[in-house]
């Protein structure tokens, strides 16, 4: 069976139960109580992880690690959870995790990190992370991280894959269909749809052996300056609601369904 190396990019966001209210801060938009709002693990990197730890399982001497730029505070709040979901080594970096910053300053920060894991090996190497994000949403991230690194067989809106002798990756295309990519061998990266696994069960045991290398990775956490420097954001708000209400009777499925569809298309 092959080793992987498998290199995991995700970040912090706040908990989406929580109410989110953007706010023009001193230092630009940002979220009301940002600081006071619990924190998780982006989902999209969430599926990247839960498939990446999926898939070193799978294969006896393969790795995951974690590297994840996000302040320190939240990162450390997140991982006391993550910790017990499947095993895996941080790489932290200080930084914010603000869905404001610059997708190429964040994907610096992060490719930078994974050149310098010790022992990283480039014909074991697999980058994972969420094809898109719940904070920085600008879908170019992870494909950025890959140019950086010289990896140019790219896979994104990725839901299933299987390793033997070669990758067998299932993606997103139009359509609502999927296509099927084979890659020789690594090096990869994939950005993860929603992936086929549900989120692990805590595992008490693997909490404790991870926490022994998660606390002094996030004390020599390297700060990371994704400031979007010469980036100005003229205003933030929330996305405008619209409801029209109609009440009629008697009118067939085919009728109402004409009607939305109207009203869709003069929106």
């Amino acid at each position: 069976m092959p080793e992987y190396q498998i290199v995991v990019c995700g970040s912090v966001v706040p908990d989406p139960l929580q109410t989110l209210e953007p706010v023009t801060g001193p230092t630009g938009p940002a979220l009301k109580n940002e600081m006071m709002l619990p924190a998780w693990l982006d989902p999209w990197a969430g599926h990247a992880l839960y498939e990446a730890a999926n898939l070193a399982a799978k294969n006896p001497g393969s790795k995951v690690w974690l590297v994840a730029l996000g302040p320190k505070a939240k990162l450390q709040q997140a991982m006391m959870t993550l910790a017990q979901k499947v095993p895996v080594e941080l790489v932290a970096l200080d930084g914010s995790s603000s869905g404001f910053t610059d997708a190429a300053e964040t994907a610096a920060a992060l490719a930078e990190a994974i050149q310098a894991i010790p022992g990283i090996d480039r014909s074991k190497l697999l980058v994972f992370g969420g094809w898109e994000s719940a904070s920085r949403g600008a879908g170019a991230t992870m494909q950025i991280v890959g140019e950086i690194l010289g990896i140019t067989d790219q896979f994104q809106g990725v839901d299933g894959i299987e390793a033997g002798g070669s990758l067998k990756i299932l993606e997103r295309i139009e359509g609502g269909r999927h296509q099927v990519s084979v890659c020789e061998a690594p090096p990869a990266l994939l950005g993860w749809a929603t992936g086929n696994l549900p989120e692990p069960r805590n595992n008490p045991q693997v909490g404790m052996a991870n926490m022994r290398t998660i606390m002094p990775a996030l004390q020599k956490a390297k700060p990371a300056k994704v400031a979007a420097e010469g980036v100005k954001f003229l205003s933030v708000s929330l996305p405008k609601q619209a409801r029209d209400t109609k009440i009629v009777k008697d009118l067939s499925p085919d009728q109402i369904a004409t009607e939305i569809a109207d009203w869709i298309t003069n929106k």
